[in-house]
């Protein structure tokens, strides 16, 4: 490859990979304030609903104090797993069960709400000196899909190596195969993104990391990844308007922590707005639910798809400024790995 070519496929990817990384924080900003709430509590709160970037409203059982454009442990773990890969050029098991262990205690994490289940359990256990291969024997929950855009960026189209990193990042804390299922369909869509794959080939990478994480982790119990993605793409394409469909997606697929429902119903709006992260990050903040978590997971895959110039600046200077996170020179940072010198 020449100098030019490989230039023009750096910058092709380091907008790709910008874009998911801000689709992530964007998503999760987004969602930040209505986070945990039923529709009824966000539309009494939001009688107009979410339709910019909010502080958290005031005694927000997780988020009090937060500002408008703030991120929050969704888009905080995205980051770990993006310093570790450029500091390692892999996602080691044990890296990011240090990594997480010692960003969870920067934040008194353990005596918070901040971490999920999964997690908070996970991580206690490490800091006890359990093995990782036995700290996430019973996570199962969306806090695997929530971090894992990375393992998705740094593979453009090669899904199985996205999977293999998957397994890796999930072994500490959510060691599974719901949640290593939910995980690499995730990340294999953004991967599809990333390698500027049309949104049927989006979805296929979806279903495909879906069934192949499926046979790795621990087996557990849980609904299919695979069969809820299909009812909520289902409920997405039945010609009801979208506020039907919203609550179509809420009420019978599911918008919690539960890994099934909330890789599903992501899945489901990066097709119904067409990969916009943007669209689909309003749609999470007022759907109800995790809506956090499920606005930076959408937000990802979308991010990957459509590539940050669909971002307006503004909103890329309060996401970075408030966040103190320059987005742009991580992605530059990442494309300069993923290409090669």
């Amino acid at each position: 490859m020449n100098d030019l070519n490989k230039k023009l496929e750096k910058e092709i990817i380091s907008k790709k990979a910008l874009g998911a990384l801000l689709g992530v924080a964007y998503g999760d900003a987004f969602g930040m304030p209505t986070s945990l709430w039923p529709p009824e509590m966000i539309h009494q709160y939001f009688p107009n609903g979410v339709r910019e970037l909010l502080p958290a409203p005031k005694g927000h059982v997780i988020h009090d104090g937060l500002v408008a454009g703030q991120v929050t442990d969704d888009t905080q773990q995205t980051m770990l797993l993006v310093d570790l890969f450029l500091a390692e050029k892999k996602f080691p098991r044990i890296g990011v069960a240090k990594g997480l262990l010692a960003w969870a205690k920067s934040l008194n994490a353990f005596e918070t709400s901040i971490l999920g289940p999964s997690s908070k359990k996970a991580l206690m256990m490490i800091d006890e000196g359990v093995p990782v291969e036995e700290t996430g024997l019973q996570g199962d929950t969306n806090g695997a899909a929530m971090k894992i855009s990375p393992a998705g960026i740094v593979h453009p189209g090669d899904y199985d190596a996205v999977i293999k990193d998957v397994e890796e990042i999930c072994i500490p804390t959510h060691n599974t195969n719901i949640a290593i299922s939910g995980a690499s369909a995730v990340a294999c869509a953004v991967s599809a993104g990333m390698a500027g794959k049309d949104m049927d080939s989006v979805v296929s990478a979806f279903m495909y990391g879906a069934e192949k994480g499926m046979k790795l982790g621990r087996q557990w119990y849980g609904a299919s990844v695979i069969r809820r993605a299909e009812l909520a793409l289902k409920i997405i394409h039945s010609g009801k308007s979208e506020k039907e469909i919203l609550r179509d997606l809420y009420d019978i697929v599911g918008a919690g922590v539960v890994m099934s429902e909330s890789a599903a119903t992501a899945i489901a709006l990066v097709v119904y707005y067409n990969g916009n992260p943007l669209k689909t990050a309003e749609a999470s903040a007022n759907m109800g639910g995790d809506c956090d978590t499920i606005g930076a997971i959408a937000g990802g895959m979308a991010g990957a798809y459509s590539g940050a110039d669909i971002f307006p600046q503004k909103i890329v200077d309060q996401l970075s400024s408030v966040n103190k996170i320059n987005f742009k020179e991580y992605a530059q940072k990442l494309a300069d790995v993923i290409v090669g010198d």
